[in-house]
């Protein structure tokens, strides 16, 4: 009895075998190969549906900042106008007063340059008012004039004009006096 199970070998098959096993190999092959490109493509598509919405939200978070910065600037000023209003709505007032008396028109003067100064500071504008014998800033002080004075050299003797600065920046320096160096 002759046993017909034994594998057939390259050497044993024909060419026209041969020729059906490699054609079986390569459509094997080109299946897989056709399997993983339409992978590749699926995964390229999806990676460009994902670049153009992140390039589209960077776009519109761009935009929105303009807008923010543009609105900023625009209205940055509103707050502060709004915290003047009354400070006008009061000197209208005083001015509508047709027989003022000195001590009316002094009270309304007083109420009004409070009503000011709180404007002022509830918006971060704050006064560089130096007592005397204050050392001398030059980042926050402007020297207009030398007197002698009985206090430490480069020290303030006098406030001739008060300064502002908005948080830690100056809009306009103090106008001192100092003493004189000895």
């Amino acid at each position: 009895m002759s046993d017909n199970s034994q594998p057939t070998t390259s050497q044993d098959a024909s060419p026209e075998e041969i020729e059906a096993a490699m054609a079986a190999n390569a459509s094997d092959e080109l299946s897989r190969l056709q399997g993983e490109l339409a992978e590749l493509k699926a995964k390229s598509a999806e990676l460009a549906d994902q670049f153009l919405r992140a390039k589209a939200e960077a776009e519109n978070a761009r935009r929105r900042a303009e807008d923010e910065v543009t609105k900023a600037r625009k209205f940055g000023i509103e707050s502060f106008a709004e915290s003047l209003l009354p400070v006008a709505d009061s000197l209208d007032a005083a001015l509508g007063i047709k027989e003022a008396t000195p001590q009316q028109l002094r009270e309304g003067a007083d109420a009004t340059l409070r009503q000011l100064t709180s404007a002022l500071e509830r918006n971060k504008v704050l006064a560089i008012n130096p007592p005397a014998g204050e050392k001398f800033d030059p980042h926050q002080h402007q020297a207009i004039s030398v007197a002698p004075a009985d206090q430490e050299p480069n020290t303030v003797v006098a406030v001739l004009q008060k300064g502002y600065k908005i948080a830690d920046r100056v809009l306009r320096p103090a106008l001192v006096t100092v003493t004189a160096p000895k």
